[in-house]
């Protein structure tokens, strides 16, 4: 999507993120549900921290691979809401009912709905990090950039194991000796070809041109901080996708702060992104970029 159109939609063209919009629901003891646009995906759900004063947010997405998932598979943890900051998890349309860009428009426009209602929902929207896991992470990264490309750059981004550059994802398996359990990316069946509409193979440089490392490639703008965790055994995503992305965030703003790491032995997700170092980590990221 240009960027005058990420701009109109910021400024104030965004239909799906009209205030008028706003839908609340009681999902629990402190958590809300809130609607963004009119689709029933089109929704987040907002659990605010204890005390008083407009709160920073953490905004996640879920994985899925782009087809499946719900934002309440994203665990809510507990020192966040210690610490003061409000967690925003979203979810959006998914492949199999409408094609890309539509998950990016729907990440874009929940943050839309939060900047917009943020002070009447208790929240300081200038302090926002977003963060994903998988295919939520391709979401975080992808709407970091376009804030980034209309001047409203986030505080910071958590990057967790995801697809960074579909154009090179059976090739870095390969690099690997591996063989990934999902099938190659580059078939028309797969995650990322049905949520472009067209396989991977046979369009690299337009899947290519989509994804994170392909408009980074492009930008040449600050970047905010980002930490980027990725299991070095991935059976479904090349840990080699993490580091890309790294490389790409260093070619377009070398002054960037970059958190990398493999996590050994690790998988796709689990119980090592839940668990120390991974979680104490990321909690101290996150804490010092909303601080």
């Amino acid at each position: 999507m240009p960027g005058l159109i990420r701009r109109t939609l910021l400024i104030g063209g965004a239909a799906a993120a009209a205030g008028g919009l706003a839908l609340w629901r009681w999902g629990g003891s402190r958590a809300t549900e809130i609607a963004y646009g009119r689709d029933p995906l089109q929704t987040f759900d907002l659990t605010l921290p204890g005390g008083r004063g407009p709160a920073p947010v953490l905004v996640m997405y879920h994985g899925g691979a782009f087809r499946a998932g719900d934002k309440t598979d994203l665990a809510v943890w507990p020192e966040l809401l210690d610490s003061g900051i409000a967690v925003v998890r979203v979810n959006y349309r998914l492949s199999g009912t409408a094609k890309w860009p539509a998950q990016g428009d729907d990440c874009l426009a929940a943050i839309v709905h939060l900047q917009r209602q943020g002070a009447a929902l208790g929240l300081d929207p200038s302090r926002i990090v977003l963060m994903g896991q998988s295919a939520g992470a391709f979401l975080a990264v992808s709407t970091a950039l376009s804030l980034v490309e209309v001047g409203l750059s986030p505080r910071g981004v958590v990057s967790l194991y995801g697809p960074m550059d579909f154009s090179t994802m059976d090739q870095d398996m390969k690099t690997l000796g591996r063989t990934p359990q999902m099938g190659p990316t580059d078939a028309a069946d797969s995650a990322e070809s049905q949520l472009l509409g067209f396989a991977v193979g046979e369009n690299r440089a337009a899947a290519r041109a989509m994804g994170p490392v392909g408009r980074l490639a492009q930008l040449r703008e600050p970047l905010p901080p980002i930490l980027i965790r990725h299991g070095d055994a991935d059976p479904l995503i090349a840990d080699l996708q993490a580091k890309r992305l790294r490389e790409a965030w260093v070619a377009a703003d070398p002054a960037a702060r970059i958190d990398y790491k493999l996590v050994p032995g690790a998988g796709h997700g689990g119980e090592a992104f839940e668990t120390d170092p991974v979680r104490a980590e990321t909690l101290a990221f996150i804490r010092q970029a909303l601080a």
